[in-house]
This record gives structure tokens, C-alpha cells and sequence, in this order.
């Protein structure tokens, strides 16, 4: 049975940030993630998952000046002490957490940047990036999104990033497949998922088009949920998703899954 981990950056977002630790155990997951902790005190949010009994699964890197735009610094060639800054504080609040995956967004590629360039940064700055995190027992992760969201988002395509991972040699090094933007971008998903199982580390889930729960578009997620038990995934689903009403109203689709945490 998939492990389901409550998005808190687009689930529950009814209500303030620090309550939806407690709305999301309410519901009945047993994992929360969000794209950023840096925001509030790491003793804080500490509190709220010790409090709930919750799993802190995943949070991202630092990301540049994300209200103005910015998806990820890591290929940026004028961005490098500023990402490697960014991965020490990651590390503190990981271990504060006890998250053991940190996933690194890679960026948008800026008009007239050398593509070849921009590669070499990323890889460089994830072999620095993977070997910090390794020594401390947390995986990093890299995620393809798709470039009608994000116009110009450097990392794309599962092949692309399993041939990342395969040049940066490191052990700690894994991909972050959603389902929603490998739709988009390839489709093919449930034989990609399987074919490289060893290396996907987390997924996330969405429905296409809109990006709501599943269950308002064209994938069949009560066949990949079985399909990913069948092959061997036992990581956790993480549900990033715009609830199409509310949080509570889009959990329809969820409550078959739901355990008594």
C-alpha cells in the first residue's frame, strides 16, 4: 500500500502554514512536505512534527529569490557560493527535521546561457551538493519538471536526469519523479517508473490538465498506485496537487488509503 505524504505547501492551504501539520494528520497521512522550511525556526516546525506524530519527507534546497521567479540556482555559474551556502542550511534543517531527502531544483536556463555551461555547473554543483549530504545520511534528489509551467526549466525528462546521475558518480544521487510533469513532458509513465525504480527515490502525484487531485484528469492513478505496489516502490507518494474546492472536499480519492496512524 503507497505511503501518502500531505503536501503542506498546496494542501490545506485554507488555513495558516503552522496549522496544517494537524489538519494533515487529521486526514490521515503520516508524512508531510513542502518546498521550504527556511521561513520559520527549525525548533518550531520540529515541535509541530513531534507533536503529530508526522514524517517529514522531503524538502527542497534553497532556491534563489523564488518570489521573483526564480526555480532553482544550481546551474547558474554566478550562483555557486550562494548554492553551497544553500546546502549547508539545508543540512541544518534536515537534521533538525530528521528529513532524510533533500531535493535540488534545478533552475531556468537564462536567455542566450551556453546549454553546455549550464550542465557542467549542475553536475558540479551536485557532486558537492550529494557528498555534503552523504555525510550526514540524506539522500539528494533532482526532479524533471515540465517546461509549460516552468518555461526554460533546465531539467526536463527522466533519460536527462538518469544521465545526470550517471555523470555526477555519486551513490547519493536519485530522481524525484511527478507524475504530473512526466505527463506532460513524456508520458510512458508506469514503464519509465519501473525501469528505473532503483533510482526514484520519492514521487509525487497531480491529475492532468490543471494539476488537481487525482481523479479530475486523464491519468489512471488507482492502476499506478497497484502498478507501484506490484513493481516494488516502497517510498512515499508525496501529494502536490491544487485542490479543485478545498483540502477536505478534494480527499475523496485519498480515503481508501487512509490508515489510523
Amino acid at each position: 500500500m503507497p505511503k501518502f505524504a500531505a503536501n503542506l505547501t498546496m494542501l490545506f492551504n485554507e488555513i495558516p502554514f503552522l496549522d496544517r501539520f494537524a489538519a494533515a494528520k487529521k486526514a490521515g497521512f503520516g508524512g508531510v512536505e513542502y518546498l521550504f522550511p527556511y521561513d520559520f525556526e527549525k525548533g518550531v516546525l520540529a515541535e509541530r512534527l513531534q507533536q503529530y506524530g508526522l514524517t517529514q519527507v522531503l524538502h527542497n534546497l534553497p532556491a534563489g529569490n523564488w518570489g521573483d521567479g526564480e526555480r532553482g540556482i544550481a546551474i547558474l555559474p554566478d550562483r555557486i557560493v550562494e548554492f553551497r551556502e544553500g546546502v549547508a542550511r539545508a543540512v541544518e534543517y534536515a537534521k533538525a527535521l530528521d528529513c532524510r531527502q533533500v531535493n535540488c531544483l534545478a533552475g531556468i536556463a537564462p536567455a542566450n546561457a551556453d546549454p553546455t555551461e549550464l550542465h557542467t555547473v549542475f553536475v558540479e554543483n551536485l557532486r558537492y551538493a550529494a557528498a555534503a549530504l552523504a555525510k550526514h545520511h540524506i539522500r539528494l534528489l533532482i526532479e524533471p519538471i515540465n517546461t509549460r509551467d516552468i518555461p526554460g526549466f533546465f531539467l526536463n525528462g527522466t533519460e536527462q536526469a538518469i544521465q545526470i546521475i550517471s555523470e555526477v558518480g555519486s551513490e547519493n544521487l536519485f530522481v524525484q519523479y511527478d507524475i504530473y510533469h512526466m505527463q506532460i513532458m513524456e508520458g510512458d509513465l508506469a514503464p519509465t517508473m519501473k525501469k528505473h525504480l532503483d533510482r526514484i527515490a520519492h514521487i509525487q502525484l497531480a491529475d492532468n490538465p490543471g494539476r488537481n487531485e487525482p481523479g479530475t484528469g486523464e491519468i489512471n492513478y488507482p492502476f499506478l498506485f497497484r502498478y507501484l505496489d506490484q513493481i516494488g516502490y516502497r517510498g512515499w507518494i508525496g501529494c502536490e496537487y491544487k485542490p479543485k474546492t478545498t483540502t477536505l472536499e478534494s480527499l475523496g480519492w485519498y480515503e481508501p488509503h487512509t490508515v489510523d496512524a
